[in-house]
């Protein structure tokens, strides 16, 4: 169905919910349980009700107090890293031509030939515009146990009980549920709504962070070397792909993991992980170190859930150098670009099927306003750190990789939000819908709306702005993917 006739299904359930918006602002959700910020984790309704009818008192616990800063935050200084990572080891060496529209073969195989549009939404605003993907994340922890649980009355995490009795909730997305179904019942209902609304289900896994329970960083990064963790982290990853089955769905591994772990070493070889040892079953033949997880866990994509497209993530500062809020014009980004590719291929990213970028994980006032930081992006694309610079990273990422890129978790906010929790101001959203051609010259073929911490503005409180922009932009038709131009 074309993007125009999609639109026009949702024309008039857009203008009532619309009719709807105004008047005071819409009251912020409550934080979440335990006070703390989970900055990956879903929002207490994860997107859906499990199909049971009751919450269960089971919604995630956000409350980890893993938060630990902003990833993004204190590498735009000092010196980029030297060399790139050791491109023999028969891995993905090699700088594939980018010869030809990168994202065809990918929309091909999805039916799709325009820059997506995709957002993490709440129920009450998701059928509201004809969005082509809608992501959730699987995060929060894992099950206590050694082997996936078969029950959620039986099964805890953290200590804590998964039963629905217990009003802390449960961290393990397995039961985001009614106890008295099975788990991953949250998961298989989340896939069959998104699907029934004609949108394509994108899974964000992050959950070593969580499941270490340690600091942010290197500290995750080494607890990868615990087998008896990463056994754990493993039969679960197989769980979730068990649960996708052959459906056709996107799946993002580990935002941030990558990037910690080139902080440690440049060379993924040489970075230590249980990999064979804590997974015989489907990685005996891969190498224990980071470069080996990275194999390992598309390798199970490929082999349990067939039809899933695969992605790692790829963080602008993972050289130690922010090249996306770069101000230095003599920067060379493409040579940061290169570097941070090079380090996924290691990792087995250049077999992927997309890479994920992201702007920011928070509104640009918020920064502003709570931790006194200048995050915001000119767009006039005079000043840096701007756009057209963020755009060059992404070119230059796909080009070395061979794979399309994908716009992940842009930040909701617009400029006129009140400026407040869940009511932040931002630019980036209007600026992707107002210039796509931008992010299709770039390789980009997907562009990924939401809030990444409950405190940011996202579709459910912005007054319906980023729904009236995905409409219109599926009403006009839509961004060719597929262009023969270049970056301004």
């Amino acid at each position: 169905m074309s993007s125009s006739a999609r639109w026009l299904l949702l024309l008039v359930p857009g203008l009532m919910f619309f009719y709807t918006l105004g008047g005071s602002p819409i009251a912020a959700e409550a934080a979440p349980r335990g006070g703390g910020q989970c900055r990956k984790c879903p929002p207490p309704d994860g997107g859906t009700d499990g199909g049971t009818g009751s919450d269960g008192g089971t919604s995630p616990d956000a409350g980890t107090g893993y938060d630990a800063g902003t990833p993004d935050a204190g590498y735009d200084a000092g010196t980029p890293d030297a060399g790139t990572p050791d491109a023999g080891s028969g891995s993905d060496a090699g700088t594939p031509p980018p010869t030809g529209c990168l994202g065809q073969p990918l929309l091909d195989s999805l039916g799709k030939d325009h820059v997506l549009v995709g957002a993490k939404t709440n129920d009450d605003v998701v059928g509201l515009a004809p969005f082509d993907i809608r992501y959730i994340y699987l995060a929060g922890g894992l099950f206590d146990s050694q082997q996936v649980c078969s029950s959620c009355m039986s099964c805890s995490t953290a200590g804590q009980s998964c039963s629905s009795s217990n009003p802390s909730g449960c961290g393990w997305w397995g039961c985001w549920q009614w106890d008295q179904v099975a788990p991953g019942q949250f998961l298989r209902d989340f896939l069959t709504q998104t699907r029934n609304l004609g949108q394509l289900p994108m899974l964000t896994y992050y959950e070593i962070l969580h499941t270490s329970r340690v600091a942010e960083g290197a500290q995750e990064v080494a607890k990868a070397q615990d087998a008896a963790m990463m056994q754990r982290y493993y039969n679960d990853w197989r769980f979730v792909l068990q649960q996708v089955g052959t459906s056709t769905v996107l799946l993002h591994i580990e935002p941030d993991f990558w990037a910690y772990a080139q902080h440690v070493n440049t060379n993924p070889h040489m970075i230590p992980a249980a990999v064979a040892s804590a997974n015989p079953t489907d990685c005996s033949g891969f190498e224990n170190s980071i470069a080996g997880m990275g194999r390992c866990m598309i390798a199970m994509a490929r082999k349990y859930a067939p039809n899933a497209k695969v992605s790692l993530h790829a963080s602008a500062w993972a050289t130690k150098i922010d090249a996306m809020m770069n101000q230095d014009p003599s920067l060379n980004v493409e040579a940061e670009a290169v570097k941070v590719a090079d380090f996924l291929r290691e990792c087995g990213g250049g077999s992927a099927d997309f890479v994920v970028v992201e702007t920011s994980d928070r509104d640009a006032q918020y920064y502003q306003v709570r931790l006194g930081r200048n995050s915001w992006w000119d767009p006039t694309n005079t000043t840096l750190p701007h756009f057209r610079q963020a755009f060059r990273f992404a070119k230059a990422l796909s080009e070395r990789m061979g794979l399309p890129n994908m716009w992940w978790q842009i930040p909701v906010g617009n400029m006129s939000m009140p400026g407040y929790d869940q009511h932040w101001k931002d630019n980036r959203l209007d600026y992707f819908f107002d210039h796509p051609q931008e992010v299709a010259a770039a390789h980009g073929i997907g562009m990924i709306f939401g809030a990444g911490e409950q405190a940011q503005t996202n579709p459910s409180t912005d007054n319906g702005h980023a729904l009236q922009r995905a409409n219109a932009y599926f009403f006009n038709g839509g961004q060719p993917a597929c262009l023969n131009m270049s970056l301004p």
